[in-house]
C-alpha cells in the first residue's frame, strides 16, 4: 500500500547516497503544478569538497530512491566534481 507523507515531515531528514554515505539534509522542496520536481539538499561537510565548495544541490525527484526514516538518493546522480578531469583540461590548454 502506498504511504503518503506530508512535505513538512520530510524537511530536515538526513540524506544518504545509495552507497550508504551521509550526504546532507533536506532543506526545501521544488514544486511545479502541485508535483514534486526536485529537492534542495544542504550538503554535509564530507561532500562539500567534492562539490567544489557548494553548500547545497538540487536533486531531481527521479533520482530519489526512497523516503522513509531517511532520504536515499542515487549516488550516480550527484554532481560530483572530478579533479582529475579538471587537471587534464588545464594541461591541454598549456599545449595550445
Amino acid at each position: 500500500m502506498l504511504r503518503v507523507k506530508k512535505l513538512s515531515e520530510v524537511l530536515g531528514k538526513n540524506v544518504y547516497t545509495s552507497d550508504g554515505d551521509y550526504f546532507g539534509q533536506v532543506e526545501e522542496v521544488n514544486l511545479i503544478d502541485n508535483k514534486i520536481d526536485g529537492w534542495k539538499i544542504k550538503v554535509g561537510s564530507g561532500f562539500m569538497n567534492l562539490l567544489g565548495g557548494a553548500k547545497g544541490v538540487i536533486i531531481p525527484q527521479q533520482f530519489v530512491k526512497a523516503i522513509g526514516d531517511v532520504f536515499i538518493v542515487n549516488k550516480a546522480s550527484l554532481p560530483i566534481r572530478d579533479d582529475s578531469m579538471e587537471m587534464s583540461v588545464s594541461e591541454e590548454n598549456e599545449f595550445e
